[in-house]
């Protein structure tokens, strides 16, 4: 009899860097500490440069990525993705079978297609962007995942709020924001 050993992954999600360097390095340091296998960029790098950053992912780390609408550099974009070596550039939407998740990837431009999207429950996982608003959301079968921006300027002083990326943790079956401000970050993501 053969047992079929299937591999339980983590998952990092970013989105809506718009050319925030600091603010990318600090996120991509958590995939890393939290040691992801796969990262999720849902769109609106802006500068196609931005892109060169996620080279300091860990090697066996790989890293999709969708267009956004403030990504009018096509060309850059796929240029810099393909000096990558675990990238893969999906365009405008995404679809990945992935130790045996279902997952979508659109920026989310038009809100009507996102929650067509939600609704059809095709994927175990749903990942958008461009809202600029925090998601973490059970809906059926679909887990949609939306860290916000990531941006320091989309944020304001006078609130709690700060930039966050997404960890989805398959063997806990759980997904939770990550300040990428924390200096203290109390996790046991040990692989």
């Amino acid at each position: 009899m053969m047992i079929k050993k299937l591999l339980i992954v983590k998952i990092g999600v970013i989105s809506n860097t718009h050319d925030d360097i600091e603010n990318t390095e600090k996120a991509i340091n958590i995939f890393n500490l939290m040691k992801v296998d796969h990262v999720f960029h849902a769109g609106d790098y802006v500068y196609p440069g931005i892109i060169s950053l996620f080279k300091k992912l860990d090697k066996e780390t790989k890293f999709y990525g969708v267009r956004g609408n403030n990504d009018g550099e096509l060309l850059g974009i796929t240029r810099q993705f393909a000096e990558i070596e675990n990238a893969l550039f999906l365009n405008e939407f995404g679809k990945l079978l992935i130790s045996s998740k279902k997952i979508g990837i659109y920026h989310g431009t038009n809100s009507e297609l996102s929650e067509s999207l939600v609704e059809s429950q095709l994927f175990d996982i749903l990942i958008l962007g461009h809202t600029h608003v925090k998601r973490i959301e059970k809906m059926g079968k679909t887990l949609v995942l939306n860290p916000g921006a990531l941006n320091r300027n989309f944020f304001s002083k006078k609130t709690a709020d700060d930039p966050c990326v997404i960890i989805y943790d398959e063997k806990r079956n759980s997904a939770e924001f990550i300040n990428i401000n924390s200096t203290n970050i109390e996790y046991d993501y040990a692989k």
